[in-house]
């Protein structure tokens, strides 16, 4: 599906402003968050895609195109049917609970006690809403419809969900992680982009949705065992790749059904 382009929407500038305003915070940022889960300080480049994307915005439109940016963090009424954010808020969770059930029956590396806390899920995803909004209003608000107007959505998806991740490698380093725990953490984390750009087309295009999928995906590598210390990115990437491998071949069958269905000459 294509979409109209908003005009004088420039991606390249977006992505490269991003780039830019996140240097600081990577260079500066190399400690870790007093948080149970492990983050370092360069996290908070989160801003960066939000203060881009208004930036941009505010050459282009002036003060009302970024008053109209910072509302679509709260467009929620676009989502009908209601159904939609049960959707929503459990498409990552059902993510983690896959990898989980797997890791526990293939005998893969767990703490013991495996450590849960439910209880503050509510606490994790006030804290990652903001972060998420954040994003979101620059990776969703303002790039992902001249991204689809170019390249479709499934392409623009992929494309996007590559920068979304080259941009977090540089915390990724800082926090210790590996480098085939990142290149794994990355695969997924495509197939999360492509799933929150179905969310948005699929929501009345919906900024909120994609921002409560996103802050989901956060709560839910929070409460991974324990705080997310024992996940395995590969198992995760595997579940989520899946998944958009089982819709995308549903979405074909149906329309070569629907095109058999059609009158024949």
């Amino acid at each position: 599906m294509h979409h109209h382009t908003p005009p004088r929407i420039s991606v390249p500038r977006f992505f490269l402003l991003v780039t830019l305003l996140s240097a600081p915070f990577w260079l500066l940022g190399g400690g870790k968050l007093p948080l149970p889960m492990n983050l370092p300080a360069s996290s908070f480049m989160w801003v960066t895609p939000a203060i881009a994307a208004a930036i941009l915005t505010y050459r282009a439109s002036g003060t009302n195109g970024v008053k109209h940016l910072l509302r679509k963090a709260f467009d929620a009424r676009k989502i009908s049917p209601s159904a939609w954010i049960i959707a929503l808020l459990g498409v990552a969770p059902a993510f983690y609970l896959l990898t989980y059930l797997i890791m526990r029956l293939t005998a893969q590396p767990l703490p013991e006690p495996v450590k849960i806390p439910f209880l503050t899920a509510p606490a994790l995803f006030l804290l990652f809403f903001v972060p998420a909004a954040a994003e979101e209003l620059g990776w969703t608000g303002y790039a992902t419809d001249p991204l689809q107007a170019r390249w479709g959505t499934f392409r623009a998806a992929v494309l996007l969900g590559i920068v979304w991740q080259v941009w977090h490698i540089i915390p990724n380093l800082q926090a210790g992680y590996t480098a085939t725990w990142i290149w794994w953490h990355s695969v997924y984390s495509v197939a999360l982009r492509v799933v929150i750009v179905w969310s948005f087309n699929h929501t009345g295009r919906s900024v909120f949705a994609a921002i409560l999928v996103h802050a989901m995906d956060n709560v839910s590598w929070s409460l991974f065992p324990n705080d997310g210390s024992h996940l395995d990115p590969l198992v995760l990437s595997f579940v989520a790749w899946s998944f958009v491998l089982v819709v995308v071949a549903a979405r074909r069958s149906s329309l070569l059904a629907r095109f058999r269905r059609l009158p024949q000459a």
